[in-house]
């Protein structure tokens, strides 16, 4: 697996071989609306914009790493729509805040040794779990219920563990966050989804430091489709507070499908 070169001005040097013409811009502001919409409802903002990133021609590293900085403004700015209309409380999720970027930090130094390509396979297979079992359960998620374990280990157990599986992989992030906030903390799934974009914001917090460090972001590209993740994370996360789980259901399930057949497409055609 390539080794990345940590030298910023290295970093630099690559990025500034990725050219983007000026025409791409329009294009990159609608798929980070679109994108932004999509995440800050249900997760899965990915399956838009990094084939997008790739069409253009970036390479691998750095469509990631872009697409790391736009998602930053995405998960950032569903989590303040979130907060500000009180459907997450941020004091409650500070500590697993921390946890999570330190575990996306490791996660993503990780990856520069280990090829992900196993989770290809197996992570399609949870993430089709997860559907049917939202399916067979039709009122999971409808109110809030009782936590199975304390705040303080919930925060520590997925802080860690879905913070390193952010840097290290990331597809279905937000489908695990917001399954383990129904599951284990009780909370309905609106309440769910916001405090999911809190987390994911942590995780692509500090994903993003890893890419910036080694220089595999651009910016132009990454800074208008965060405009376009700004706009289209208040649109939907006012849909989602408007609306909750009648709404957030259905747009769940769809991603959730359509992310795990494009992960068993990479895992096992390719």
């Amino acid at each position: 697996m390539e080794k990345w070169d940590w030298s910023w001005t290295a970093g630099l040097a690559r990025v500034s071989a990725t050219m983007i013409e000026s025409w791409h811009y329009p294009y990159l502001l609608l798929a980070g609306t679109v994108a932004g919409f999509v995440d800050s409802v249900a997760g899965g903002g990915g399956l838009i914009t990094i084939p997008v990133l790739l069409g253009l021609g970036l390479p691998p590293q750095e469509a990631l790493g872009t697409n790391k900085l736009q998602a930053t403004f995405g998960s950032g700015s569903a989590a303040w729509h979130y907060a500000q209309a009180g459907t997450v409380r941020v004091a409650d999720c500070t500590r697993g805040f921390m946890l999570a970027l330190l575990g996306s930090v490791a996660g993503a130094l990780v990856v520069q040794r280990v090829d992900p390509a196993f989770l290809r396979k197996a992570i399609p297979v949870l993430l089709i779990s997860v559907a049917v079992y939202f399916m067979i359960k039709p009122d999971l998620g409808s109110k809030d219920g009782k936590p199975r374990m304390s705040r303080g280990w919930f925060d520590v157990v997925f802080g860690l563990s879905l913070g390193f599986y952010d840097g290290f992989f990331g597809p279905g992030t937000g489908t695990f966050w917001a399954m383990a906030f129904v599951l284990y903390m009780g909370t309905s799934l609106t309440a769910a989804t916001g405090a999911t974009k809190v987390m994911n914001f942590a995780s692509n917090l500090g994903s993003l430091v890893l890419f910036l460090w080694s220089g595999k972001v651009l910016f132009a590209a990454g800074l208008v489709m965060g405009a376009g993740q700004f706009l289209g994370a208040r649109l939907g996360s006012r849909m989602v507070i408007t609306h909750g789980a009648r709404f957030i259901r259905p747009v769940f399930l769809t991603i959730v499908l359509a992310l795990a057949v494009k992960l068993l497409h990479d895992g096992f055609m390719k």
